[in-house]
C-alpha cells in the first residue's frame, strides 16, 4: 500500500471515539444527539472503507440474469419483487439475501450479531 498509515478507517474510528468520549461529555443535551449521529455515520464509513467491494459487481450481475435487464437493473429487480415474479426463485432469494447481508455488515452488524449471522 502506498498510503501512510493510519488509513481511513482507523482515522475515522479514532476521531469517533474523541467524539464520544471527550467532546460527548461536555457538549450541551441540546447538541449530544447530533454529536451521537455524527459518531455513528463516522462509524458506517469505517465499516464501509473496510468491506470488500467486489460483491456489488456480482450482486448486480446476478440481479441483471435475473431480470434480464442491462439498463436498471436494480429498478427492473424491484418491479418483478413487487409484481409477483420472483415469489418463488430462490435464486433472487439468494442474491437479495446476499444483498441484505452485505448491506447491514456495514450500517447496521448488531443486527446480524444478535441473529447470529456474522
Amino acid at each position: 500500500m502506498l498510503r501512510e498509515p493510519p488509513d481511513g478507517a482507523n482515522l475515522l474510528a479514532t476521531a469517533r471515539e474523541v467524539v464520544l468520549r471527550e467532546l460527548l461529555p461536555v457538549l450541551p443535551e441540546s447538541a449530544q444527539f447530533a454529536a451521537r449521529m455524527v459518531a455513528n455515520a463516522m462509524a458506517i464509513a469505517a465499516r464501509e472503507a473496510v468491506q470488500d467491494a467486489s460483491w456489488e459487481a456480482d450482486a448486480l450481475s446476478r440481479v441483471a440474469a435475473l431480470v434480464g435487464a442491462a439498463e436498471n437493473p436494480l429498478r427492473a429487480f424491484a418491479a418483478a419483487i413487487r409484481a409477483g415474479r420472483l415469489d418463488d426463485d430462490a435464486a433472487a432469494f439468494a442474491v437479495l439475501r446476499e444483498i441484505t447481508r452485505k448491506r447491514c455488515e456495514v450500517s447496521a452488524p448488531r443486527v446480524l450479531k444478535e441473529a447470529g449471522r456474522e
